[in-house]
């Protein structure tokens, strides 16, 4: 399968720089599967398309303040941006990042934060990724807070706002880890929170920390060698038995999606648990739990556009993608929505 047949033309002037003032003001475009049929909405409509018994699953990760400059000994500055935490040490707590630019570091550089905390580079993993620890005298969130800064995705050309820091969240967003946002609950106000639940809908709450690796390209023309970026996942008890009692899953966003299949078995059944997952979901997938999936639209080429694919289709999903760039729909994370029905 080549990466080639999943391009299409998108004008810079699509793709969203702010989000609109009310969360749930976003247009929505379902696209059934089995119909073939493409229809506009807007998002305050969902609750017409779900019934009783369904089961909403968001993922609940909350974005943290990834973007971090420091300063050398020698006065350069250095932008980090934080990918994976890999251990709690004593003094310090160790992530792997990207770094810009990265000439101007070596394995054994010190950058400061005025004089509340220093980062030392301790290893070279690859061409683009560095392993760093971070010592400072207040908590590390504490930190990130005062010194960081919101990871706005590469196709967002404007420095991050105080705006930002709210809406760079989901409404669900709780647990702190992720350095990019579960975008598909981004349209999720408390308003259609009440019109879902009043329609016999729960939303149950998964846990997914989204790494920098959603907006990396994939590097090879051959689908099936690319490999994903491992992610941290939780499912509890509690979840997965109102999961498995459920009439449809529905998985709000691609995250979501990757959480339920991850823990579902082949008959189905997700199962409680926690962990790294690297699944990789591409066209010619049988997905086990999900049974619709609310999603933004995603970049050419990208592993989420695939995973929409592997759910309704190449052919047709490529056609809804042309159809909304005529129609002005507005693109990726601070964008529309398009509802995947089977």
């Amino acid at each position: 399968m080549k990466l080639s047949d999943f391009d299409y033309y998108l004008p810079r002037s699509a793709i969203a720089q702010f989000p609109l003032k009310d969360r749930d003001a976003s247009r929505m475009m379902v696209i059934k599967k089995e119909e073939r049929s493409i229809s506009h909405h807007l998002f305050k409509e969902i609750d017409e398309f779900l019934s009783p018994g369904d089961v909403c699953v968001v993922n609940n990760s909350r974005v943290i303040p990834a973007r971090l400059w420091g300063t050398k000994e020698s006065g350069g500055r250095v932008e980090i941006l934080l990918l994976t935490k890999r251990g709690q040490e004593r003094h310090a707590v160790v992530w792997d990042a990207l770094i810009r630019p990265a000439r101007r570091v070596k394995v054994g550089t010190i950058l400061r934060f005025d004089d509340k905390g220093v980062a030392q580079i301790r290893e070279r993993i690859d061409g683009k990724k560095w392993r760093v620890a971070f010592s400072s005298e207040m908590p590390f969130e504490e930190f990130l807070e005062k010194y960081g800064a919101v990871p706005l995705p590469p196709y967002i050309k404007r420095k991050d706002t105080a705006e930002d820091r709210e809406r760079y969240q989901t409404i669900f967003a709780s647990t702190p880890g992720s350095v990019a946002a579960p975008t598909a609950g981004f349209h999720f106000s408390p308003y259609i929170l009440g019109k879902i639940t009043a329609r016999g809908v729960k939303v149950v709450e998964v846990t997914l920390h989204v790494g920098y690796g959603t907006f990396l390209p994939i590097e090879t023309e051959e689908i099936e060698k690319h490999r994903m970026e491992e992610e941290w996942y939780l499912v509890s008890e509690e979840a997965a038995k109102t999961i498995n009692a459920a009439k449809r899953v529905i998985a709000i966003g691609t995250t979501s999606a990757r959480v339920l299949e991850t823990v579902a078995d082949e008959e189905g059944r997700v199962h409680a648990g926690s962990g790294m997952t690297d699944l990789f979901i591409y066209p010619g997938y049988r997905f086990k739990r999900v049974n619709a999936m609310l999603t933004n639209f995603h970049l050419p080429r990208s592993s989420l556009l695939l995973m929409a694919a592997a759910f309704i289709g190449q052919d047709l999903l490529l056609t809804a993608y042309r159809l909304a760039v005529e129609q002005g729909y507005r693109f990726y994370s601070y964008g529309d929505c398009t509802f995947l029905l089977p």
